[in-house]
Order: structure tokens, then sequence, then C-alpha cells
């Protein structure tokens, strides 16, 4: 006799708890550290801050960057933090003091902290992911088209892609750091062998709308892709089509979406209606709309291990909100 499957918990609402505004500009990127002690929250004002995931009290402010940041990704373990911006480079910080905390913290100065900038796209960065196997690769995409892949460490561009024919909206690595998957304004999502720079496999190819977001999910089975007709879409990693998740907005800019996997399995989303979706990942209903910010929310994180949800706002909200379930 087969066995079932354990049903699924019961939803339990989200509700806000905190709202911090650390930053003059639009918020760009928030994303919660995997060792979950840390958030992280990028924006068009150039500075990166490092955020307390409980109070949302400013522990760091990272400055480097001559313009906006418009994405983030923290390496495994946490120790590092890359940033993507408009200024055509990549910076990568050593967060190991703040993690360390007390007068070791407060003595390095966010200048200091960055010990790598990546120069080589011509144009905007827009996407910056590092490898989950090994804090000594990154990938990155941007408006001059390509995908690059990075060694870290030396700061050698190892392989430039001329991956899609309009800008590269995202890029993704699977978990086993493998492959990695991109999406472009062209249309198209590609996966990517992170190695040798071979087009494995072309996912989408639409040329309309707009692919603005693609990621693999945790378990690298699926390809989560937002395109600019308010739709996401959940692909087989194997390119098969499988699911849609709709009811929000976003026509217009490159939402960040994320997996939730600490309670249920659910798909989270800004909106260009300045709400937050949560979709049921298998039934793809709607669970939940958190309203609050008074912007389209551009970003949204998912905390590794408390059920727990980041989200920023655009530049007529500028605010950085926490979501937690009740118990």
């Amino acid at each position: 006799m087969s066995q079932q499957p354990a049903p699924a918990p019961p939803y339990r609402p989200y509700r806000q708890v905190r709202e911090a505004t650390p930053h003059s500009r639009a918020i760009s990127c928030v994303r919660f550290s995997p060792c979950g002690r840390l958030l992280a929250t990028a924006s068009l004002d150039g500075t990166v801050a490092l955020l307390s995931p409980s109070s949302l009290a400013v522990i760091a402010v990272l400055r480097g960057h001559s313009d906006g940041v418009s994405d983030l990704s923290w390496s495994t373990e946490s120790f590092y933090l890359c940033s993507a911006s408009d200024d055509r480079t990549i910076r990568i910080w050593d967060i190991r003091p703040v993690l360390a905390g007390g007068a070791q913290a407060a003595a390095v100065s966010g200048a200091d902290r960055c010990v790598r900038v990546l120069k080589g796209h011509t144009n905007f960065v827009f996407s910056a992911n590092f490898n989950p196997q090994t804090s000594s690769q990154i990938a990155s995409g941007g408006f001059d088209c390509t995908v690059r892949i990075w060694d870290a460490t030396s700061g050698r561009c190892t392989r430039a892609i001329e991956a899609h024919s309009e800008p590269v909206t995202s890029v993704h690595f699977i978990r086993d750091g493998s492959i990695v998957v991109s999406g472009s304004h062209d249309g198209s999502c590609k996966i990517w062998d992170a190695k040798s720079g071979a087009c494995l496999k072309t996912v989408i190819d639409e040329k309309k709308p707009a692919v603005s977001f693609s990621m693999f999910s945790p378990n690298g089975k699926f390809i989560l892709v937002a395109m600019l007709d308010n739709s996401l879409l959940c692909n087989f990693a194997t390119g098969k089509f499988l699911k849609v998740y709709s009811g929000h907005v976003n026509r217009q800019y490159c939402i960040q979406s994320a997996f939730s996997v600490t309670n249920g399995k659910y798909i989270v989303s800004g909106s260009e209606d300045n709400c937050v979706y949560i979709w049921d990942l298998q039934g793809r209903n709607v669970l939940q709309k958190l309203e609050g910010h008074t912007d389209t929310v551009i970003s949204v994180s998912c905390h590794p291990t408390e059920n727990k949800i980041a989200s920023g706002g655009l530049h007529n909200d500028r605010t950085v909100r926490l979501w937690v379930q009740d118990s």
C-alpha cells in the first residue's frame, strides 16, 4: 500500500511587525543571510545596509559603489556578500567582522569591508549570484546582454557569454553549482553550463513578454520565471511547463520572487499594486496579500529557518518591512 504524502500544515497568516527606512532612495533588493543573522538591503542610493533581522536596526552600511545597486547575493556560509551595480561593477564584501560583532564590527568602515571589485561589464550590472558550493565563484548578468562567470578570489572573469539579445535581468545557480539560469528582456530564459559557458537548454523563448526574473527552487527541480504580463511560471528544470501563479501586478519592473519552505511550501512575490503576494506552491491559489507598502514592492526574501518575510518598496515608499506568521 503506497504511503500518502503528509498533508500540508494549515496556512497561518503573516502580519507586519516592523518597518524601517535604511536608505535615502528606492529599495532594490532585500536578502536574508543563509545563517539568518542579518538582512542585507540594497538601494538606488548606491549603498548596502546590514540590518538586524528582528528589529531592522542598521548594524552597518557598506559604501563604495558610485551608482545604484540592483542585486545582492550571500555566499553560503554568510561570510561574503556581493552587490551588482549600475556603476558596471560587482563588489564583494567581507561580512565576517559584522558577524563577529562588538568593537571589531564597529572598527571596520564599510569601504574597508570591500575585498574585491569585479570589472568587465560594459553596462549596468543587474544581477549577481554566488555559487552555493563555493564562495570563489560568482555569476552576473547585465545590460550589456552578457552572462559572466567570475573567479571571486582573483577577480578575473573566466567566462563572458554573449547570452541574450537584450539586457539580462537575472542569473541564478542551481543548488549543486553546476548550471546557471538566466532571464532577459528578450523574452527568453536559458540554462548555461557554469564551467564551459555552453548553452544547455532554452527553457522559454517567447520574444514577448520580457522575462523579468528567474531562479531555481531550493531543491533544484524547478525554475520560477516571472514575466512582464502579470504571470509567474513554474517549470521543471527540464523545461516542461508546470504551473502559473497570477493575481499580482507585474508589467513594468523586474520584481524579485522567492520560495518559502519553512512552514509549508509557498511562492512569495512583490507586486506593482504595493502588496506582497503569497501563493500555495501546489494549489497555485493566493493565500494572502500583505498590504502596507505605498509603492511597488520590488523585492522579497524569506528567512532560512523562521517564518519571516522581508520586503522592500520603490521610490515613494523606501521602506523595508518585516512580516511574521501568527503563532
